[in-house]
């Protein structure tokens, strides 16, 4: 992968690492939940180098960058991704966010509209009804032992501090605990064209993804065979789909022209 900078910004009192790929338009990666962009877009990162800018931020508490003792919120992290933007003096960017990654690029689009060319909206959701039945009961029950293996091991190997680990599973847990569901205005002030990602097998329901697909004007929709983020990195038993990753790329690619 051509690495063309990475660092350090400082942007509402904290320092956020990012990276950069490539040239051309740019196009700002978003991770998951207990995740980093390293370990989400590790399949992406080389399929799209050559055609975009790629920008990979770690959000708070997440990867390499650095820790506060506020509650996470997806409002905050769509904020904070416009302030680092604004300090790496990037005006304009299209935006791809998995999972609470695609909460967060909804967020950016709603709060911040002028920054944000396309978007793509990768297993999000917008309310608690559209995750599968039993995962909010089971998030109350999370301990640090129920977290992914290879997401403690991700964050353990950027960043091997426990207590900054069991921090960040506290915040990430706690802010699925108190989600509340939110207006479907949010859904409609996205002006952006934006594409809609989901498998048939995701932790969020494929007729979820269809639902914030009709609230957004315009928006596209592709629902693909696949596991929670598995059409864009490993599962969580470690296998690559290259083909179905390469379906997703292709089609993402051909959505940003």
């Amino acid at each position: 992968m051509s690495l063309t900078e990475k660092g350090y910004q400082s942007a509402n009192g904290i320092q956020f690492y990012y990276e950069m790929y490539g040239s051309g338009k740019s196009l700002v990666l978003i991770h998951g939940g207990g995740s980093s962009f390293s370990f989400d877009y590790k399949e992406i990162i080389p399929r799209l180098e050559s055609k975009f800018q790629l920008i990979g931020i770690d959000l708070q508490n997440h990867g390499l960058t650095a820790h506060r003792d506020i509650p996470e919120t997806f409002e905050q992290d769509a904020d904070d991704v416009a302030a680092v933007l604004k300090q790496l003096k990037i005006k304009k960017a299209s935006f791809w966010g998995f999972s609470n990654g695609g909460n967060t690029v909804m967020q950016i689009a709603h709060r911040h509209p002028e920054i944000v060319n396309q978007l793509i909206v990768a297993s999000a959701f917008y309310k608690r009804s559209g995750i599968i039945d039993g995962f909010f009961g089971n998030m109350m029950q999370a301990d640090l032992q129920s977290m992914p293996e290879m997401l403690k091991n991700n964050f353990l190997q950027l960043n091997p501090d426990i207590s900054k680990l069991e921090n960040m599973f506290e915040k990430d847990c706690t802010r699925m605990q108190t989600f509340k569901d939110w207006d479907e205005k949010i859904l409609t002030s996205i002006k952006a064209k934006t594409l809609f990602i989901s498998g048939d097998q995701d932790v969020m329901k494929p007729e979820h993804a269809a639902e914030m697909w009709r609230w957004v004007k315009d928006a596209r929709l592709m629902i693909l065979p696949a596991t929670h983020g598995s059409y864009m990195m490993a599962d969580f038993n470690g296998n690559v789909d290259k083909n179905l990753i390469d379906t997703t790329v292709n089609t993402v690619e051909k959505f940003l022209d």
